[in-house]
């Protein structure tokens, strides 16, 4: 095992609020409320990543580095899900309309976070670079190319890409017969 990764008696002193078997959490990511942060089994969680807020992802999941989870409202993951680098995924955001202030260090009653969560579904991968932006679904087997924008829900086992997102064509569901076949 690396030492770039957190041991299995570290990953008990994080405080997580459950994780399964086989987690490798690099000790360069920031880790906020680790208490509300629910992880499968044979989860990877890369250097430089932050993880703040109400986060769920499931098995077989990995978090390249530099991503960033911003979950207030809640950000969950599905199996076999990728998150490539430097994708920011937000689960809450702030008025600019210029009535209100916009910063964690302004007392809340004079800012007006607003959002919801984000889910993103199995087999689902997300492009580097990418912005996810709250209160959406990024559909089952669904790609999202590099440097994306992600304002809407996403059907599923399609792939995206572009400034907002658009369709590009469908996605192919092959790796679901190769996992039926090479696993069970």
């Amino acid at each position: 095992m690396s030492h770039s990764f957190y041991s299995n008696e570290e990953l008990k002193k994080l405080g997580l609020k459950s994780y399964g078997e086989d987690i490798l959490i690099s000790r360069k990511a920031s880790i906020y409320s680790p208490g509300e942060i629910e992880l499968g089994d044979h989860v990877r969680i890369d250097d430089f990543c932050i993880l703040s807020g109400k986060i769920r992802m499931g098995s077989y999941i990995h978090i390249s580095a530099y991503v960033a989870f911003y979950a207030a409202y809640g950000i969950d993951v599905g199996d076999y899900a990728t998150i490539s680098g430097r994708v920011l995924i937000y689960s809450q955001n702030d008025d600019y309309s210029g009535d209100f202030l916009t910063n964690p260090m302004v007392p809340a009653d004079k800012t007006n976070v607003t959002g919801g969560k984000v889910n993103i579904g199995k087999y689902a991968i997300i492009g580097a670079g990418s912005v996810i932006l709250p209160d959406l679904v990024i559909g089952e087997g669904v790609a999202v190319g590099a440097m994306s924008l992600v304002n809407k829900s996403l059907d599923p086992w399609m792939i995206y890409g572009g400034v907002p997102v658009r369709v590009i064509r469908e996605r192919s569901r092959k790796l679901l017969s190769r996992l039926k076949k090479e696993w069970h």
